[in-house]
């Protein structure tokens, strides 16, 4: 199937790049970016990034996919939350934005807090989605997998959020990325720096604990999804993706080989290639292959 007879629209006749702010009801703004042609994709950046994480794979996705990607509430040009936020908040965020676009029907991607983000909308809203892809998703963390997330959260408050920056990079990237693209982990360290603490303690606090609001609920995502993440990635390990992909009615896994949190930078050919192989094939089809 090409890209052109896919079932959802591209959202409209817009130029190829153009980025503005939306406007909620605490004058609040979310930068975005739009690039592309084709069926509408938006994606979701994970905690303490940016749109600027997917520079990678939009460079490969343009010519088939009109790709739509924005900064979460407290991260990169859009607004600082003024207090603590929830999952929902996010979600409304997303919901929001797909409406100010009028996206009617769309492909969503989301990576780490954006796959929870992601699922949330989805579980409410799957009949919007033509496509669901969750990536580097955690899914019912472990007692001591929730322990280790918890003690990372309480030394970012303590110490500040510079604290957790390079035991981070250490288990985003594998230590073969880190030694040949010295100059992509510098500057995935200078955005984390950049990070306001405010906005990132409270993305941060959701990402600790929204997969426990989410338990349960996947079973309620009946569109086409597609679940990926690394054999290296500590966590949101295969495990977790093959029980997240399990738990909805069309659920797709793919373990991506020598591949760590971080796939869609370090990985990006591959995690594009499989994206793109899930879209553009019968998404709209009775029945997926697992």
């Amino acid at each position: 199937m090409s890209a052109r007879a896919l079932p959802w629209p591209a959202p409209g006749n817009r130029p190829p790049r153009r980025y503005g702010q939306l406007r909620d009801q605490v004058q609040a703004g979310t930068r975005f970016d739009i690039e592309g042609e084709g069926p509408a994709l938006v994606l979701l950046h994970g905690v303490g990034l940016d749109l600027s994480q997917w520079d990678a794979m939009v460079s490969l996705l343009r010519d088939e996919f009109t790709l739509v990607r924005y900064d979460l509430w407290g991260h990169g040009g859009s607004s600082k939350p003024l207090s603590d936020l929830r999952l929902k908040d996010y979600v409304a965020q997303l919901a929001d934005l797909a409406s100010y676009l009028k996206l009617e029907r769309f492909a969503l991607a989301g990576f780490s807090m954006g796959a929870l983000i992601a699922q949330a909308y989805a579980v409410e809203s799957a009949g919007r989605l033509a496509g669901l892809c969750l990536i580097s998703a955690v899914h019912r963390r472990s007692s001591a997998a929730r322990a280790a997330v918890e003690a990372r959260l309480a030394q970012a408050e303590r110490d500040g959020p510079r604290s957790i920056i390079e035991p981070a990079l250490e288990r985003w990237l594998t230590p073969a990325f880190r030694r040949r693209h010295p100059e992509a982990v510098s500057a995935l360290r200078q955005r984390l720096e950049r990070n306001d603490a405010k906005g990132f303690l409270t993305a941060y606090r959701v990402f600790a604990a929204a997969d426990k609001e989410l338990a349960g609920r996947a079973a309620a995502i009946t569109c086409p999804a597609l679940v990926m993440t690394g054999t290296l990635d500590s966590g949101s390990t295969p495990e977790m993706a093959k029980s997240l992909a399990e738990e909805m009615p069309s659920g797709e896994l793919e373990i991506l080989e020598g591949l760590a949190h971080l796939a869609p930078i370090e990985g990006a050919e591959v995690v594009a290639e499989r994206l793109r192989r899930f879209l553009l094939g019968p998404c709209a089809g009775p029945s997926r292959q697992r």
